[in-house]
């Protein structure tokens, strides 16, 4: 399938706008530790609350973050318990490992000598831009059609970027009971690489032994906001005549422009949901949505 891309900008000038709104604020530094070893813990999802700003922490557990003293950070890492706390009090932080209840393992092999490409779309005109900290997913239905090809083999999605070796989280969330993104399906992070320029990443989740849940999945991207995947650049606000660094996470991930019942976005701390309805009556809501691919096997 052939896939046009677009770069779009806009996004890019919003974001910029968003770092001028926020410059005044204190600039909070701490670290993330394991509450019973005390070691560092990397790319920590880190959320001002209620608030479409963000960060992660870095390799070595701390971070660095613009915000009000008054407001409260809210910490989430696969395989702990969720945290919040007073940004003036988050110098160091604790996270308490989250209990897991054993699944019982079940011994099946996949032979992989069938696949169905799940996820395709009508529109292939693909659009790169910045979403700034926000997790955006996509939602796969479950179809009877999959019974023969029930596991999924990779996930694929394009990417934009202006770096080399840049990294993002893909996420995979079970369905709650109201219909949003509920509980992560991966026990460990799946951190993907992807190189400079734009490029198709088919990602292998054949060790993960993945199957595709009866009432469906959502897989989205987290973009880790980390020194490694920054690029600065230096711009001159036309209105002030000030000198500003524009900072920007890669990579990028393209979208594709659908209709949908509903949109889930993450920001803030919480998911967050986009309806549409005229009259009292449900419509489909028009928005960007990652274009992001499952190839399933048997």
């Amino acid at each position: 399938m052939k896939t046009t891309l677009l770069l779009f900008l806009f996004p890019l000038l919003l974001f910029a706008q968003t770092n001028r709104g926020i410059a005044e604020r204190n600039e909070v530094k701490g670290v993330v530790k394991d509450s019973l070893s005390g070691q560092p813990i990397s790319f920590v999802n880190i959320w001002v609350e209620n608030e479409n700003v963000a960060t992660t922490s870095e390799e070595d557990g701390t971070f660095s973050i613009s915000v009000a003293a008054e407001k409260n950070l809210i910490f989430s890492a696969l395989g702990y318990e969720k945290k919040t706390i007073k940004a003036s009090q988050a110098t160091e932080v604790f996270l308490n490992s989250k209990a897991f209840d054993l699944d019982e393992v079940v011994i099946s092999n996949s032979i992989d000598t069938k696949r169905t490409v799940i996820g395709q779309t009508e529109n292939t005109i693909a659009q790169a831009f910045d979403n700034g900290p926000r997790i955006d997913v996509k939602y796969f239905p479950y179809s009877q059609a999959y019974k023969k090809t029930r596991y999924i083999k990779k996930v694929t999605l394009s990417t934009d970027s202006r770096i080399e070796d840049a990294t993002i989280r893909i996420r995979f969330y079970s369905v709650d009971a109201n219909g949003f993104p509920g509980e992560e399906m991966l026990k460990k992070d799946l951190i993907v690489s992807v190189k400079n320029g734009t490029k198709n990443n088919k990602i292998d989740l054949s060790d993960y032994n993945l199957v595709m849940p009866k009432n469906g999945l959502f897989v989205g991207f987290e973009k880790l906001m980390i020194e490694k995947n920054k690029k600065e650049k230096t711009i001159t606000d036309q209105n002030t005549k000030t000198i500003k660094i524009l900072k920007t996470y890669y990579p990028f991930i393209l979208y594709n422009y659908v209709e949908r019942d509903a949109l889930y976005t993450f920001s803030g701390g919480k998911w967050n949901k986009q309806v549409k309805e005229a009259n009292g009556i449900a419509e489909k809501v028009k928005g960007y949505e990652p274009a992001i691919n499952l190839i399933l096997t048997n």
